[in-house]
């Protein structure tokens, strides 16, 4: 059988993602979810329109050098039909052009920056992660109040640049006030000095006072800021949703309201109750928030390749991607044909202290749907 007769016969994807380095918490989550969709969408077959699946994994190392040319390689050497990540946004930065130099789909899952769907975006470039004005329009919503003064500490790379940018675009009309940045780098410990410079900027101001925090990864901010003692100032600590390690510090913020992608509580459908209880059987623990990302990456892959009956033809999926709605744990996704980028719930939440839970539970308050958000088109 030739080369080409064989990959007629299947259909290649490339996991492209940080599966070593300080994101690799979430990169392991990502392909476990990519797995369990793909999976659970093929009922079991890992086969779609009689064409088998097979996933090929490339390591970033959270490089954008190495991103570039590992997607390179898996779209020219390994001729693979659709790519999927990866896990950092200045990595996906770097890989864009190289989906569109070489014609072929990158679904970006789970790097967050607006501008990878925005002023970076190009047609072949679908997301089934959330963007950072997602992020930014749903914790407005928990946080967005009349009187509410609020400073921001992000990391000084894309993710927190663009997530700050959006949070305070969506903060809005709401009535509250975004009065200081505070940006540190990526590897950062130790946050006296951020902290200080925070609380001099809020100390003055009057009504409630809150700093919200936008982190991915180590350093552990909300631990180190509430150490400081915020309290005595009258300056309350928010933030999003995060990682079940991650959450565990916020058994020290009962009561703190925020909005997240996805706790495995939050979603109610059939989807989301099978990777819980399949998740739970094989790992020993609930399905995570990247677990439930790669599944849509995943869902996103087989209702595109279902609808085009295994053609993988680029044009062709893309002209069947854009507007495309699709199943996931968390519900419905649609991919908005404007900028490719899923439109998707996102969940209000308020952190709990519950026996038996070794982290601060963030508990439903309300289900901010998809037609509620209105994201701005950025590109």
């Amino acid at each position: 059988m030739s080369v080409s007769a064989f990959a007629g016969d299947t259909i290649k994807i490339a996991h492209v993602y940080g599966k070593t380095g300080a994101l690799e918490a979430y990169a392991t989550q990502s392909h476990n979810g990519l797995m369990l969709g793909l999976e659970y969408l093929t009922n079991g077959t890992m086969e779609i329109a009689g064409k088998k699946i097979e996933v090929i994994e490339k390591d970033t190392q959270l490089q954008p050098d190495i991103g570039r040319s590992l997607l390179a390689e898996a779209y020219g050497d390994d001729e693979v039909d659709i790519a999927i990540g990866p896990v950092s946004s200045g990595v996906a930065l770097a890989m864009l052009p190289v989906a569109e130099e070489y014609g072929k789909i990158l679904i970006v899952e789970p790097a967050v920056a607006d501008s990878i769907t925005g002023e970076n975006w190009n047609r072949f470039i679908f997301r089934t992660g959330r963007n950072s004005s997602q992020d930014a329009i749903s914790n407005a919503v928990a946080l967005g109040k009349p009187g509410v003064k609020i400073a921001t500490l992000a990391q000084d790379y894309a993710f927190g640049r663009d997530g700050v940018a959006a949070f305070k675009e969506a903060l809005e009309g709401t009535g509250a006030e975004l009065v200081h940045e505070e940006y540190a780098p990526t590897d950062t410990t130790d946050f006296t000095a951020s902290g200080q410079r925070i609380f001099q900027a809020l100390e003055g101001e009057e009504g409630r006072k809150i700093i919200f925090v936008i982190w991915a990864g180590g350093g552990n901010p909300l631990g180190k800021l509430n150490d400081m003692e915020p309290s005595r100032l009258g300056i309350e600590i928010a933030t999003g949703g995060n990682i079940l390690p991650a959450l565990v510090a916020y058994k020290a913020f009962p009561g703190m309201e925020g909005a997240t992608y996805y706790y495995y509580e939050n979603p109610e459908n059939p989807i989301n109750d099978w990777l819980v209880t399949e998740h739970e059987k094989r790992f020993g623990t609930p399905p995570d928030f990247f677990t439930a990302g790669g599944f849509a990456a995943a869902a996103a892959v087989v209702k595109a390749l279902e609808t085009t009956k295994g053609d993988t033809d680029t044009e062709t999926l893309i002209s069947t991607m854009e507007g495309m709605s699709f199943d996931t744990p968390k519900g419905m996704m649609t991919f908005r044909p404007e900028d490719h980028q899923a439109m998707q719930d996102m969940f209000h939440f308020k952190i709990e202290v519950q026996d038996g839970v070794d982290w601060g539970v963030p508990a439903l308050v309300e289900v901010i749907k998809a037609e509620d958000m209105h994201v701005p088109v950025r590109n």
